[in-house]
């Protein structure tokens, strides 16, 4: 991060812990039951477009990283900033989803509501408050990274430790909203209430407060250095397209986000009207399965090489959207099967996105890795997964006519959903087994954690 050393905090491994588990508690609150909410709060029309906000942001926030954050404040401290103010528009989400709305005449599941003095779409105004969390949100993911990897002596061995406390803090929330909040007996689905949003907003308030105060000073990892524009619009990693491997990745991890972002969006309204309950619990079985592939990922690696791993992730999506197509139903085989797509997640991410980082990183040259790594992110959480929602939106127009995803009546219709999304998959898959070359298998000891 900064050219001299830090000066050794010996709590940080603790601190940093901790900042993780609530980065990704805030995250994990909601991500996997916001359109449940929405549903049930007169926002049907928009649920999808609240999962564009975050890929919008991603798109966004690294030219704000490399204008502002990296010149000019102590990362603690923007840190601080983006949480607590992250935590505020969290909190103001439950103000807008329980105004009363009205119908608006010949648009479908459309409600607008009187906002100082003014009408306005429901569904729009909580989804620009949405995006504004997420403007907050995004760049605290590469500042606590850089910012583990500036204090820790063996950041390269300790931050895949720490981080894994990122994904306990999400099983954590969604365990939370699904145990605490839910009550069965009388109908009571966490996943359609206000507290969501306030297990959020009050973590990243608590958040805010932690890292401007609690964290070690970090100063900006490059003040005084001047703007890289090169490096901001990644033109060196451009050129690495010229490698036909590389540009075929960098392609299919475009593509292959396009099924994953309908995942997010879209299966808890299918396991809704499958009649199945605590969904935020039954969705973090693929975070379980995920948290636990990641230890096994180095025997991988050694024993498959890049490609076959690669290949067997993007092969996990065809498989687990077949699983949701079939289990679209509510007995119990329905269920299994779906429960079976939901733990692929773990084959899913880690083979695919966690083995792409440690491609890019063991197949480009030093001095342009980190443009690299930043190209990749920006196609597949940027780009990909904005481009996927939109799709996914527009498969779910078409297969749904009008019905609500979240009853029983649609049911017949959810295959309609995923069969296409299955057939983008298998088309990706095709592809990168036919033009990406393997390059061998790589030593995989210390891999990136995603």
């Amino acid at each position: 991060m900064a050219e001299a050393e830090a000066p050794r905090d010996p709590g940080i491994v603790w601190k940093l812990s901790v900042v993780i588990f609530l980065q990704f508690f805030i995250w994990g609150s909601w991500y996997l039951s916001v359109s449940l909410y929405m549903i049930h709060h007169q926002m049907e029309q928009g649920c999808y477009y609240a999962y564009t906000a975050g890929p919008l942001a991603a798109i966004v926030t690294p030219i704000l990283m490399g204008l502002l954050v990296d010149r000019f404040f102590n990362s603690e401290k923007v840190l601080g900033a983006l949480f607590a103010l992250g935590g505020v528009f969290m909190i103001l989400l439950p103000w807008v989803g329980n105004l009363p709305g009205t119908p608006v005449p010949g648009v479908d599941k459309a409600f607008s509501v009187e906002l100082f003095g003014q009408t306005a779409n429901k569904s729009l105004v909580f989804n620009v408050l949405v995006f504004l969390h997420m403007l907050c949100y995004m760049p605290t993911l590469g500042l606590t990274a850089s910012l583990s990897f500036f204090h820790m002596p063996k950041g390269s061995t300790q931050f895949p430790l720490i981080r894994l406390w990122g994904t306990i803090g999400w099983i954590v929330a969604g365990f939370v909203l699904a145990f605490v909040f839910t009550n069965k007996a009388a109908g009571i689905e966490g996943a359609h209430s206000d507290v969501q949003f306030y297990m959020g907003g009050g973590a990243g308030l608590l958040l805010g407060l932690f890292c401007a105060f609690g964290l070690p000073a970090t100063p900006a990892p490059k003040k005084g250095q001047p703007l890289d524009v090169r490096a901001l619009l990644f033109m060196d990693a451009w050129q690495q397209m010229k490698s036909r491997s590389f540009a075929v990745f960098i392609i299919c991890s475009f593509l292959v986000c396009i099924p994953l972002a309908a995942y997010y969006a879209s299966l808890q309204q299918q396991m809704e009207a499958m009649q199945m309950q605590r969904i935020t619990a039954m969705k973090n079985i693929g975070t379980f399965v995920e948290a636990g592939m990641m230890f096994a990922m180095p025997f991988f690696l050694r024993s498959l090489g890049v490609k076959k791993m690669i290949g067997i992730g993007i092969l996990a999506w065809v498989v687990r959207y077949v699983c949701f197509a079939l289990g679209a139903g509510t007995t119990p085989s329905a269920h299994a099967l779906v429960i079976f797509g939901i733990a692929l997640h773990g084959f899913c991410y880690d083979f695919f996105f966690v083995t792409g980082q440690i491609y890019v990183d063991n197949s480009t040259p030093a001095s342009v890795r980190g443009q690299c790594q930043g190209m990749n992110i920006l196609f597949t959480q940027g780009l990909g997964l904005w481009l996927g929602a939109m799709v996914a939106n527009g498969f779910a127009q078409r297969a749904f006519h009008g019905v609500s995803q979240a009853t029983t009546e649609a049911l017949p219709l959810w295959p309609g959903l995923w069969w296409p999304l299955a057939g983008i998959a298998a088309v990706v898959l095709v592809v990168f087994l036919l033009l990406f070359k393997d390059e061998g298998k790589i030593e995989a000891a210390e891999q990136p954690v995603g």
